[in-house]
């Protein structure tokens, strides 16, 4: 298995102040993510995404711009879009954007694509939603192949064709992009057909019964004929660190809470509750919340879980102070970073 990489996503919440009731503004909190990529690079992290939205309480519609102006003042750590939501994009533009970037960052920058959760950016840019599975998937095609080959020969059903025409720039270093996934079967095998990596998105439930997907990705993939050392499962959940279990666990309820009832009001789910907080914290949930000690520790039994070789930590969800968001951030490169590196070496020696 390779080197086990852990990283940051975020979708740049927009959301009122729990206490005061103000809203932060658009251009405080996309500068704000730069703040917390340049630490995340600084204390060694490995991953940092980005994920593009079209909605009033969310900042980042343009993700690859963000990366862009962070790419300059960082070093070490990858950039890439978490997601881009290829269903409603130009192929064309986003292999365009991502290979600048890719540029800047001497070969940082990854594509995550996805079908997308969240629909507005559908009537935003004028697509159909009854052509919600066809969109991606012709995309899809296009954006390898566009990655693949300067000359580009497409014709399809849903943007018009183009017939050996050159996309530029054409960038000196690879270019990943990976498949996102929220939890449909299809999309796994997608992903495995075209050897691509695979990010899971696990919000809610239990860990473990996204064990069938992963067992039909990895079937997949060797039954293509992909090579099982070139396999990648990345997986992000929810999460917050403190340095103490009690501050961790009572600071972010009522921000995970606020995010949830808004989006559970437009999707018709129940109120978010204590309880269901309580269990998603357990060893065995979902969110990654408490002290180093604890985050490490359910970290590690998600890798052995589900076989993954990377975790990113969702931070912000709802409204949470930048300091809260930066300190996670620190910690998850200071603190359980090293303990996930100990285990995973004792883990190596002890096979050899």
């Amino acid at each position: 298995m390779s080197k086990f990489e852990l990283g940051i996503t975020t979708f740049a919440e927009v959301m009122p102040d729990l206490h005061t009731g103000k809203t932060i503004s658009y251009d405080e909190r996309i500068n704000q993510l730069i703040d917390e990529i340049v630490l995340a690079d600084q204390v060694g992290l490995d991953y940092y995404g980005i994920g593009e939205h079209h909605r009033k309480d969310f900042a980042a519609s343009a993700p690859h711009t963000i990366l862009a102006a962070a790419s300059r003042l960082t070093k070490n750590i990858k950039l890439g879009s978490a997601v881009t939501v290829l269903s409603s994009e130009d192929p064309v533009r986003v292999y365009q954007n991502f290979a600048t970037l890719n540029a800047l960052s001497k070969g940082r920058a990854e594509i995550m694509a996805g079908r997308g959760s969240f629909i507005e950016s559908f009537p935003l840019f004028g697509y159909d939603l009854n052509q919600y599975d066809r969109l991606f998937s012709e995309k899809l095609d296009l954006l390898l192949q566009i990655r693949d080959h300067e000359i580009v020969h497409f014709d399809g059903k849903t943007r018009a064709p183009i017939d050996g025409l050159g996309v530029y720039p054409r960038t000196d270093y690879p270019l990943p992009i990976q498949v996102a996934v929220g939890g449909t079967p299809a999309s796994v095998v997608r992903a495995a057909n075209y050897g691509l990596p695979l990010f899971l998105a696990i919000i809610g439930g239990y860990p473990r019964m996204f064990s069938p997907l992963v067992d039909l990705y990895k079937k997949t993939y060797k039954e293509r004929g992909y090579g099982v050392n070139q396999m990648h499962i990345s997986v992000h959940s929810h999460g917050y660190i403190a340095e103490d279990m009690t501050e961790a666990t009572e600071t972010y309820f009522p921000s995970i809470k606020q995010a949830m009832d808004i989006i559970g009001k437009e999707r018709g789910w129940s109120t978010y509750t204590r309880s269901t907080y309580d269990a998603a914290r357990s060893l065995e949930g979902a969110l990654f919340v408490g002290d180093p000690a604890w985050v490490a520790k359910k970290i590690l039994h998600l890798r052995k879980t589900l076989g993954i070789n990377r975790f990113a930590l969702h931070v912000p969800v709802g409204q949470l102070d930048h300091d809260k968001v930066m300190k996670t951030i620190e910690l998850l490169g200071t603190k359980v970073k090293p303990i996930i590196d100990q285990a995973i070496a004792l883990e190596k020696s002890e096979l050899k």
